[in-house]
């Protein structure tokens, strides 16, 4: 990860496919331009999911997405499992969205490295 002045990490660029490390980096470094779309079913969205992130299920991605988010944002995708992550992650990007990354290991991976979720309306560590 490079540094500022030798003394402050910066996060790495958005990859095609990220870690929940990548994604959490660039959150603990406080970037606001990004978006995080969980699109797993509302029902298990509202289960648990990461704090901050977005419902927008697989069925209407790319046309909830187009309705709130600009072309350049960088956005990370995560839903039931990698194959459908990489899945919604590459009809983005048909769709025009080229900062998309698809979040490796979703919801278990996130919690896995203690990222932060909301829990039926309640915040968790």
């Amino acid at each position: 990860m490079p540094k500022i002045f030798g003394l402050f990490s910066i996060p790495d660029p958005l990859k095609s496919a990220a870690s929940p490390s990548d994604l959490k980096k660039r959150l603990d470094w406080g970037e606001p331009a990004l978006t995080i779309v969980d699109i797993r079913s509302r029902a298990a969205f509202n289960e648990s999911h990461i704090t901050g992130a977005a419902s927008i299920p697989d069925a209407v991605l790319v046309e909830g997405v187009s309705a709130s988010l600009e072309l350049e944002r960088d956005i990370y995708v995560y839903g039931d499992n990698d194959e459908q992550s990489s899945a919604a992650a590459h009809r983005l990007r048909e769709a025009g969205y080229q900062s998309v990354a698809e979040l490796r290991g979703g919801l278990p991976a996130w919690k896995a490295i203690k990222g932060s979720v909301e829990t039926s309306g309640m915040s968790a560590a």
